[in-house]
């Protein structure tokens, strides 16, 4: 069981690190082609909460696209690294990534129900939704497991004569 749960932690986590690793490859001054992608996104993101808000909404100037996409890239990389060695920290990781990036990197809810991109951006949505619960139930399997053997470690044996 232990072998399969690792080649099991080794392909999802392949998704977050091969993905970082392209993003850091592509990386360069300028930031590369995911900056390219999230930049006119986060605008809209901050576009939508200042409409509805009603107050103006702006990232501090010393902190640029630029930084979020290196926070987005190490919460990818380290945490699918260590979500591959078995860490609930990795999983932890890689929940935050998911969590920042999936509405903003596919907002099917700015596209009219028609188009293409709308079903484009929803079954991006759908996919990292699925991966947000896949860790949720990791984490709560690990969590039940160390509970059980916690559970079997303070049982006392009844002694015999």
């Amino acid at each position: 069981m232990g072998f399969l749960s690792f080649i099991g932690r080794v392909t999802f986590s392949a998704i977050f690190i091969l993905a970082a690793w392209q993003k850091v490859e592509d990386f360069s001054i300028d930031g590369g082609g995911a900056l390219v992608g999230l930049t006119p996104k986060l605008d809209v993101l901050l576009n939508n909460i200042n409409e509805t808000l009603y107050f103006n909404l702006k990232l501090p100037p010393q902190l640029q696209t630029k930084h979020l996409l290196m926070l987005a890239i190490g919460l990818e990389g380290i945490g699918g690294l260590l979500f591959t060695l078995g860490s609930t920290l990795g999983a932890y990781m890689l929940l935050l990534f998911l969590a920042l990036v999936t509405p903003i990197m596919h907002d099917f809810y700015n596209f009219d129900h028609s188009s293409l991109e709308y079903h484009h951006q929803f079954i991006g949505f759908l996919k990292n939704l699925s991966q947000f619960g896949a860790l949720l139930f990791y984490l709560g399997m690990k969590n039940s497991a160390d509970r059980n053997k916690m559970r079997k470690k303070h049982v006392t044996k009844p002694k015999s004569l």
